[in-house]
């Protein structure tokens, strides 16, 4: 099967208007919460990362989905499932949530490029946040670690960083940067970029920017800034690369639920506490997938959950005082 050409999302800014149904998180939970809440006439805004930068985005090959044959790579299934979404109405937009705000009536997400409103919330951010940080990772945070190209970029001037990471998000990061360096090394973990194929061809065809293969990204070294990042390539010994700024978009297992500032209870696990309808304990908010950890991982499982949380928001805004499950 050949490899569908991956569309960029639409660039944030512009989505002022308070939709019927905001969703966090575009992979199987995400983009399948959106196929249903645009099918029932809600409008529906989904705030995502990128394709590549949950589990599913990253998978070389799914050979198990129902319906997709064998040899499948994860981001073609999510950007059919985004595809099925934007024909019923779904928009999604690229951004990095960092906060958001559940109380009252109006649940607002704010982005690095964007804030985002909804009367009803379906968080689905997946489970790929770090549990362990880096050596020398927490000592230079805002003195050269960062997490957001796009806000911290500028204090780089014609210096040189790296850019740990291989999805979509961390390329995209990578090519702002390029506004602003001089050089610009993206450490991929992987022996390939897990993004799009247009951000692998903009990002080898960039002067500015050196592709490390297969390079782990070991420690963070400097005085009182970052002054250099130890790496080490697949089979070979430790270097030390001088770089002046770091900026991480590493993955992990744990669920990314920062944003939420502690608002919504979590389970004894460190997961979204949910009733049989994904609801929380917050009125309007809703959560799906691997938030939850708990259910075999597997994008099947979290599309259905995804689904659920957008029925359950359509009976929430349509005025049902106590939602109900089918069964009861």
């Amino acid at each position: 099967m050949a490899r569908q050409e991956a569309v960029r999302p639409e660039a944030a800014g512009s989505f002022e208007d308070v939709h019927d149904v905001l969703v966090l998180g575009g992979g199987p939970a995400g983009a399948s919460a959106a196929i249903y809440a645009a099918r029932a006439g809600l409008s529906t805004l989904v705030v995502d990362r990128g394709v590549t930068s949950g589990a599913l985005g990253m998978s070389r090959e799914i050979a198990n989905y129902p319906g997709i044959p064998e040899g499948t790579p994860g981001a073609d299934v999510v950007l059919r499932i985004r595809t099925q979404a934007e024909r019923f109405g779904a928009r999604f937009v690229a951004d990095k949530v960092s906060a958001t705000d559940l109380a009252g009536d109006v649940k607002t997400a704010y982005g690095t490029r964007g804030t985002y409103r909804g009367r009803a919330m379906i968080v689905a951010s997946g489970a790929m946040g770090r549990a362990r940080t880096l050596p020398g990772e927490e000592r230079f945070v805002g003195r050269g670690v960062s997490y957001c190209a796009t806000c911290d970029g500028f204090f780089f001037q014609d210096k040189t960083v790296a850019v740990a990471g291989a999805t979509d998000e961390a390329i995209e990061e990578a090519l702002f940067l390029t506004r602003f360096a001089a050089r610009i090394h993206i450490l991929s973990p992987s022996e390939t970029l897990r993004c799009s194929p247009l951000l692998a061809e903009e990002a080898a065809r960039s002067s500015s920017v050196t592709l490390h293969p297969s390079t782990t990204l070991e420690e963070i070294l400097g005085d009182s800034a970052v002054e250099a990042v130890r790496v080490r390539t697949r089979g070979g010994a430790p270097t030390l690369l001088p770089v002046a700024g770091v900026f991480l978009y590493l993955q992990g297992g744990r669920p990314i639920i920062d944003f939420l500032g502690g608002q919504l209870p979590l389970t004894a696990d460190g997961c979204l506490a949910v009733d049989s309808l994904f609801q929380t304990q917050v009125p309007g908010v809703f959560a799906a997938g691997d938030v939850l950890c708990k259910h075999l991982k597997q994008a099947v499982i979290a599309a259905a959950e995804g689904a659920s949380a957008a029925v359950a928001a359509d009976r929430f805004l349509a005025g049902r005082e106590k939602l109900r499950p089918d069964w009861a």
